[in-house]
């Protein structure tokens, strides 16, 4: 007897959700490529979109012009990433007060990698937030907001082991968080044992699982090792010889990333956020494939009225 698979069910796309991360651009080019992606996902209809935020403020000006013009310009809901590196609560918190100025109602926040680049030692500024527990802590009380923090499946690089890991966690869920969006992973076992963690722990939040679709893998490759996500080897084994076939590549990028999903959508997750790198690709196929489509198309489809 055959049986469709449930992550093949045509309704599926009304009960799953995405959102989108974007990072603000250096270039006039890089805004143009932006842009192009902005239009073609926001259809789509995600939950939300953030913008990352540089350690120190270091884009400061550039996420905030990119999080203004996504709520002048579309009907996206913007969520502004803040970070708390090398910055003093003084400073912080000014950022804070002109980001809900703007009318942004959501935050992810984070501690933030140090100037130096993922692998530097961390320091807390003396007169800052010391982490992301801190930092939520200090959103919750300027307002309102609906506050995503950082999660790590294969636990933070510089946790000495899970307990300190889910405890951090469990600190920012107490003073205000409202879900967790988790670093990038290719295991999907690693996740599901990492929210078993939580739940045991008292963690209740959603944790939305974090997607990457690769578009490059030796830069993918780097970007891990630096942040403690494992590349399996069967992974590496797809990616082989590809270096200079970006057609396949962009091929297999997509195979693997909607892999991941489908699965993901089997063991019952119904939210996923997706690292675009401001490419909009690869998020758009893999969303087409799980059943979510441009609003227009979703119209378009019912059936008229007798």
């Amino acid at each position: 007897m055959s049986q469709y698979r449930f992550s093949r069910r045509t309704e599926n796309g009304a009960k799953l959700r995405v959102s989108f991360e974007f990072f603000p651009p250096k270039t006039d080019a890089m805004e143009e490529r932006l842009w192009e992606t902005v239009t073609r996902l926001g259809p789509l209809e995600p939950a939300f979109v953030s913008v990352t935020y540089g350690a120190g403020g270091s884009t400061r000006e550039r996420t905030a012009r990119t999080v203004r013009r996504i709520l002048e310009e579309t009907p996206l809901t913007a969520a502004a990433h803040l970070t708390c590196v090398d910055a003093d609560r003084e400073a912080v918190d000014t950022v804070i007060g002109e980001f809900a100025e703007m009318g942004v109602k959501r935050f992810v926040a984070l501690r933030g990698d140090p100037a130096e680049g993922v692998g530097a030692a961390y320091r807390p500024h003396p007169g800052g937030y010391t982490n992301g527990a801190e930092l939520v802590e200090a959103l919750a009380r300027r307002g309102d907001f609906d506050i995503s923090v950082s999660a790590y499946p294969e636990k933070h690089p510089e946790s000495p082991d899970f307990a300190t890991d889910i405890e951090m966690l469990k600190r920012k869920v107490d003073n205000g968080a409202t879900r967790a969006i988790t670093q990038f992973f290719f295991d999907n076992d690693v996740y599901e044992r990492y929210v078993e963690r939580a739940r045991r722990a008292g963690i209740y939040i959603p944790i939305v699982p974090g997607i990457l679709p690769i578009h490059n893998f030796a830069q993918m490759v780097r970007f891990a090792g630096g942040c403690g996500a494992h590349v399996p080897a069967w992974l590496a084994e797809r990616f082989e010889g590809l270096e200079d076939d970006p057609v396949t590549h962009q091929l297999v990028a997509a195979a693997v990333a909607a892999e991941q999903v489908l699965d993901l959508i089997e063991r019952g997750v119904e939210d996923f956020h997706f690292y675009t790198m401001n490419r909009a690709d690869l998020p758009f196929a893999i969303c087409h494939l799980i059943g979510i489509r441009p609003s227009a198309e979703r119209s378009n489809a019912r059936p008229a009225a007798a």
